[in-house]
């Protein structure tokens, strides 16, 4: 008697472990068919300059689309070039447009793309807070600080009225296309600099490397001066025409020359036949104006924005 009421313990407990694992199994999602509630993901990476907008627009269309994972990197424009003309990333985020060398790899590889103009940079030559000499430079003395082979070590080489300072130089890397428009600009000819300073792809680390360096010169994006203005003096630039501080106004309006330019993202037109990714460029677009502005950045004139959303379509 004992050793039948034992077996039927035991096929209840199987019984019991049975349920409880059909159960779990469901909880996760097992089995075939799905829930209907499955998440989709828009893949992004590029400039770190774009990153600020990218990344507001995609925090803002998640209030709605919760459903949708956009994970935004920060690899540089030509790192997430060379991810894009591949296939591996929906969007590509480029504070410069796309190389012949890098449109000639995405037709290779079959990669389509449409090219979206999405706000107005000031490319931002700043200083250490506690620099209080050096309020306006020329393009060519930024050029002789930055051109290739440079020995400009100390700020007294770039004026002799400055002081006997060491000078110590912070910016992007090579991969970046803030790099490819500073040199391009400054020193007359893309990817032409001197080698010997403080580089990275993440804007941030070279907002820390100047702030905590006395005789420290860098450049990177408006919006990233905008964002630490109380640790950072910003340099007014001499194109020709006199001084010209960065600001909303100058870039709008162009006088903030010749480091102004345009920012945009690049769409992979296979992507585009997604709803989510159709969804998300036509609210990229219908909002990148403020948002934009919101980070540091110019916005376009609204009729280009709804321009470019009519071209989609």
């Amino acid at each position: 008697m004992q050793k039948t009421e034992q077996r039927k313990l035991s096929k209840l407990a199987l019984t019991l472990i049975s349920v409880l694992i059909v159960a779990i199994i469901a909880a996760c999602g097992g089995g075939e068919s799905g829930s209907g509630n499955e998440s989709t993901e828009i893949t992004i990476d590029g400039s770190s300059t774009v990153f600020p907008i990218s990344q507001a627009v995609a925090e803002e269309f998640r209030r709605d689309h919760p459903e949708v994972q956009i994970p935004v990197g920060i690899s540089g424009t030509g790192g997430g070039f060379k991810r894009f003309v591949t296939g591996e990333t929906d969007i590509s985020d480029a504070s410069r447009p796309i190389k012949e060398s890098e449109a000639a790899l995405a037709a290779k590889n079959g990669i389509e793309y449409t090219e979206i103009t999405v706000a107005y940079d000031g490319l931002s030559i700043v200083l250490n807070r506690a620099n209080d000499f050096v309020t306006c430079l020329t393009i060519d003395e930024l050029k002789s600080i930055w051109e290739p082979n440079s020995s400009v070590s100390n700020w007294n080489q770039v004026r002799s009225s400055f002081p006997d300072k060491p000078l110590r130089l912070y910016g992007p890397d090579t991969d970046s296309g803030t790099f490819d428009y500073f040199t391009a600009e400054v020193n007359g000819e893309e990817d032409a600099s001197r080698s010997d300073y403080t580089a990275s792809s993440d804007d941030n680390v070279l907002v820390q490397g100047v702030s905590g360096d006395q005789g420290a010169m860098g450049y990177f994006g408006f919006a990233y001066y905008t964002e630490n203005a109380s640790l950072l003096n910003v340099l007014s630039v001499d194109g020709g025409a006199g001084c010209v501080e960065p600001s909303v106004q100058t870039i709008n309006d162009g006088s903030y020359n010749p480091l102004s330019r345009e920012m945009y993202i690049y769409v992979n037109n296979a992507s585009l036949e997604r709803p989510e990714v159709r969804d998300f460029i036509e609210f990229y677009l219908n909002n990148a104006g403020e948002l934009a502005e919101e980070v540091g950045y110019v916005g376009l004139p609204q009729a280009d924005y709804q321009a470019q959303i009519d071209a989609l379509n």
